[in-house]
């Protein structure tokens, strides 16, 4: 189908991606405005059904009405689906239908597989795409079982249901859940701040999800021979680490300092690996300190690895960011990491990301706070989280006006499809000039 799309009106990957995105998007807002998707019967309004559905899809957790008690049960469903298929990504789920059905897959196809996934080739993609969906419903399942015990025994029969709720949505780093009451709406899981088997399942779901669909076939692959791995992979996990436990660390101390040990411990890397971008929360985020609060806006713009279920400006734009500082400061002309140079437009890559993300969570910040008349530190929270596609929220997402919304709808959307591909989509028809203009060198810092 993507390459008959492509023959006929000349479309690319990258716009094929885009527009997949978007019309599972539609589809899931016109499920939710059903009367049949409320717990009242009501029809829900085109701009929240809309906005559920794309941080459903996007893999945020940003809500304007509580999951639990305003959703039906059929309303979660489509929830936890449109979750699934924006994990996994939309190119994906709609290849494996196609693989599933005996259908052949194309070279477009392939390609557009290839750019859905991040994958270094074309080559072994349809293997690669059979892999993914195995590890994902496995681990998916796995942290339901382990995870249903607790939950049986809080809710009874329902915590079935909760259990592979909060698995795929942890694992696709969504952050919605369904723990909300009439009496505590939009509590994510603060109730099992001491749980440790609830907080140890959580945070182990969003760190698979959110290392990448590569990592875990390095990871199967070469298994503990670390030296084998891809530097991608590499980069990867010892980015992930270092960016929990500094975090945590800070937390611990600081933050938290006045929590019993457990939970203490607990909090603090909960607080540090749920940012990237998985949105749940166990403590009061509006009662951290300032400090505490900024590096989570950081964490969050990083977010989690190419080709995950994560969003995020992404560990590796990261960490060659810092590796291209680094070598400045040693005089180096080239971009080394792992004993490896990285390619100048890797580096340009990076650059524009960065540079794309700062300005459009600022922008975003000052037109709601405008907007809203809300303090723009309270509105950059947000809009951050909406582009890392994270979730986490000071409070203020359910009160926001169209516009607003509007806003971070677009932030959502555009931190999970990606900023350079949305680019490539737009700029798909310009080629490259041969021609080079003048140099002429310019002073810098």
């Amino acid at each position: 189908m993507a390459d008959l799309i492509h023959k006929k009106r000349g479309l690319t990957s990258f716009q094929i991606i885009i527009l997949g995105f978007a019309g599972v998007i539609l589809v899931g807002a016109l499920l939710l405005m059903l009367p049949i998707s409320t717990k009242s019967g009501t029809v829900t309004p085109f701009n929240e059904a809309l906005f559920t559905s794309t941080s459903a899809v996007c893999v945020t957790g940003l809500v304007v009405q509580d999951t639990a008690t305003y959703w039906s049960a059929f309303g979660q469903s489509i929830i936890l689906v449109l979750i699934q298929i924006g994990g996994l990504g939309v190119i994906t789920v709609a290849a494996s239908f196609a693989l599933l059905s005996g259908r052949k897959i194309t070279l477009m196809q392939r390609s557009t597989m290839q750019e859905a996934i991040s994958a270094p080739k074309v080559g072994g993609i349809v293997r690669l795409t059979f892999f993914v969906l195995k590890v994902t419903f496995l681990i998916e399942l796995l942290g339901a079982l382990v995870m249903m015990p607790t939950f049986i025994g809080d809710f009874g029969a329902k915590g079935i249901w909760m259990s592979f709720f909060h698995s795929i949505s942890a694992f696709c780093n969504a952050g919605f859940d369904i723990m909300g009451t009439e009496g505590a709406k939009f509590t994510s899981i603060t109730s099992y701040l001491g749980n440790p088997v609830i907080n140890i399942t959580v945070m182990a779901l969003i760190i698979i999800g959110g290392i990448g669909f590569l990592t875990w076939e390095d990871i199967v692959t070469n298994k503990y021979h670390f030296k084998k791995y891809r530097m991608q992979s590499k980069v990867i996990l010892v980015t992930s680490a270092t960016l929990i436990l500094i975090p945590a660390i800070f937390f611990f101390f600081v933050d938290f300092a006045d929590m019993p040990v457990k939970e203490r411990v607990l909090g603090s890397l909960f607080q540090s690996v749920t940012p990237r971008t998985a949105g749940f929360n166990t403590a009061d985020l509006t009662a951290m300190t300032g400090a505490g609060q900024a590096i989570i806006i950081v964490l969050m713009l990083i977010g989690g690895s190419p080709g995950s279920t994560a969003g995020g400006m992404k560990t590796t734009t990261f960490a060659v960011l810092l590796a291209t500082a680094f070598s400045t400061f040693r005089r180096k002309e080239d971009t080394q990491i792992f004993k490896r140079r990285v390619d100048h437009s890797i580096v340009r890559n990076a650059a524009t990301i960065l540079m794309m993300y700062i300005v459009l969570f600022f922008g975003g910040a000052v037109v709601i706070s405008v907007a809203e008349g809300l303090p723009f530190g309270t509105c950059l929270y947000e809009t951050v989280s909406a582009i890392g596609t994270v979730g986490l929220t000071l409070g203020i997402t359910p009160q926001l006006g169209t516009l607003s919304q509007c806003v971070l709808m677009l932030l959502m959307f555009f931190g999970r499809v990606g900023g350079l591909t949305l680019i490539y989509a737009a700029l798909s028809g310009t080629g490259k000039k041969l021609s080079k203009l003048p140099q002429e060198r310019i002073t810098v810092g």
